[in-house]
């Protein structure tokens, strides 16, 4: 039995490299272990102070925060190609820098620590509202600047509602997760319930890909995910579809976003934008779409995340 515990979940988690290859989206546990590729990474909780009269390094790098909507390896994968690519552009250092939580990211663009931010939409909606954020540009995926909200159960799950997980297993990804958490937790709400007292039990698992794992290896009974996250998993390794199903969708949300400090400087702020916008243009700028997965970055809209203040996810 436990050779064959182990068998599945190699098999579940090698699936899912493949999407962490591909995929933007997005949006950690603990202290993490380091991977290869993670020298790389800038960990801001680890640093210490200068010694008297020595400039901080790298004091005019280029600092990219990226939610944790991919669990750690995955965005190294993803997002390192697009950091490199912004650094040569900018004749500066790129570094990357991660944090646990969605939250955590946000406190650092916040405090003007990390220059270019790539988000949820829940993120940048309580970012804004607390005047800390801005938007910059988005992502174009499949044509479109949306996304939804996927609740997914087991292939072999007799749920085909939300009612229908009622006293079960479900992972949430992050409390500031517009459709890891915030959608279901609305949905919830709207027929009367709490995740507290509708489910028997409920997780985090930081990362989308990580809470599709856990629908997958029967950690939980079901699970709220980015559906251009699970999309793309999809399309890359047909046995997740074949392992797991959608219960419920929501309506269309703006897609997560790509925001700058309030507080960044014009010159700073419009030469990102600048170099995102025309990104498609470049033949290296194309190569670094195809790894995110997306075809180009365009203006927002902002209708799209006005809309939010009215509640994620009303019932259909």
């Amino acid at each position: 039995m436990v050779d064959r515990h182990r068998k599945k979940s190699a098999l579940v988690w090698g699936s899912l490299v493949i999407l962490a290859l591909v995929v933007l989206l997005a949006g950690c546990e603990g202290r993490q272990e380091e991977k290869p590729g993670q020298e790389r990474l800038l960990q801001l909780d680890n640093l210490k102070p200068l010694p008297a009269g020595q400039a901080e390094p790298d004091a005019q790098a280029l600092r990219v925060g990226v939610g944790a909507i991919l669990s750690p390896q995955g965005t190294v994968l993803s997002y390192q190609p697009l950091i490199d690519y912004l650094g040569r552009k900018m004749g500066t250092p790129a570094i990357l820098v991660q944090r646990k939580t969605y939250q955590e990211l946000n406190d650092l663009l916040a405090r003007n620590v990390v220059d270019l931010g790539f988000i949820c939409t829940g993120a940048y909606f309580d970012g804004a509202r607390k005047g800390e954020l801005s938007l910059l540009v988005v992502p174009q995926i499949n044509g479109k600047i949306t996304y939804r909200a996927f609740v997914i159960v087991p292939v072999a799950s007799p749920a085909k509602k939300v009612a229908d997980l009622r006293g079960k297993v479900f992972a949430f990804t992050d409390p500031l997760s517009n459709t890891g958490y915030l959608c279901p937790l609305s949905l919830l709400q709207g027929m009367g319930q709490q995740p507290e007292t509708f489910f028997s039990r409920t997780i985090f698992t930081y990362s989308h890909d990580r809470s599709m794992a856990a629908v997958m290896e029967g950690i939980a009974d079901g699970a709220s995910v980015d559906s251009l996250v699970y999309d793309l998993a999809v399309k890359r390794n047909p046995q997740i579809a074949r392992q797991t199903r959608v219960i419920w969708e929501s309506q269309d949300f703006g897609i997560p976003p790509v925001v700058v400090p309030r507080d960044i400087s014009p010159a700073r702020k419009a030469l990102l934008k600048e170099l995102l916008l025309d990104l498609h243009l470049d033949p290296e700028g194309k190569k670094v779409l195809t790894v995110l997965g997306v075809e180009r970055f365009e203006e927002p809209e902002l209708k799209l995340y006005k809309s939010l203040r009215r509640g994620p996810c009303p019932l259909p």
